[in-house]
């Protein structure tokens, strides 16, 4: 029976291994209505090497379920859409009253496509050709301001978050985060205060149906708790029973 000891240990710290490997990804979602499909490739290709799950449409048609259908945490609309037009992709989703934080693009150089855009409902702009990096900057800009953060910097103190960085302290003790747990606890604290279902953070985590093993969150977030409050005196995480999961330290004011 001793001799069982170890292998087990073996055993539980290669599957944990793998599984830090498979669901090392950010929790966020972005929707790329675009037809022309190299730029369309492009963009989605930039996103997910930014940790970004993917969904992408040609159409305008195909683009407006996707938004109906998917939770997202924004979208990137082409103006110039066959069939529907950009314009009107945005009009219907302000209309069905979803919220979600819209970067148009556009190869017109006139200004009255960009005010009508914005008219629309759309947040934000590029005039193509763009550089990838202006687009992934505009786009963290909106999901913050979306969660009511204008500031790189996320703070519900103790702990603090830098997006930009990427690092995590509790006071002034930085955290030794894999990519994944900063990831969940980056969404966590944008949405503080907030439950966050298993569901709706499963649906962030991954581009694939096939992967959706949301068991797997519960093994992070219970890593999350150890490194954040080691003492068990601050309880940042709370689980809500059928519910799932909320940021429970008060959030500074968004500078």
């Amino acid at each position: 029976m001793k001799a069982m000891t170890p292998t087990i240990a073996v055993v539980v710290l290669i599957q944990d291994a793998t599984l830090v490997n498979r669901y090392a990804r950010i929790p966020m979602r972005a929707i790329v209505i675009e037809d022309d499909i190299d730029i369309q490739q492009q963009i989605v290709e930039r996103l997910k090497s930014e940790g970004f799950a993917v969904d992408s449409a040609s159409t305008g048609d195909e683009g407006l379920y996707l938004v109906q259908e998917y939770p997202a945490d924004v979208a990137i609309i082409d103006l110039g859409l066959p069939e529907m037009s950009g314009l009107e992709v945005i009009d219907k989703i302000r209309d069905q009253g979803n919220n979600i934080p819209i970067l148009i693009l556009t190869a017109r150089g006139r200004w009255q496509d960009k005010v009508e855009g914005l008219d629309a409902g759309a947040d934000d702009y590029l005039v193509k050709p763009f550089h990838h990096e202006e687009m992934m900057a505009r786009i963290r800009v909106l999901i913050r301001r979306a969660s009511g953060w204008s500031d790189s910097r996320i703070v519900c103190s103790p702990v603090s978050l830098d997006t930009a960085t990427q690092r995590t302290y509790v006071d002034e003790r930085e955290l030794d985060l894999t990519a994944y747990e900063y990831k969940v606890l980056e969404y966590l604290m944008l949405h503080a205060g907030e439950v966050i279902s298993k569901t709706v953070l499963t649906e962030h985590l991954y581009d694939d149906e096939s992967d959706n093993d949301s068991n797997v969150i519960e093994v992070f977030i219970r890593r999350l708790r150890q490194k954040l409050d080691p003492e068990e005196c601050l309880k940042p995480i709370e689980t809500l029973r059928g519910r799932g999961y909320r940021f429970t330290l008060q959030r500074a004011e968004p500078i």
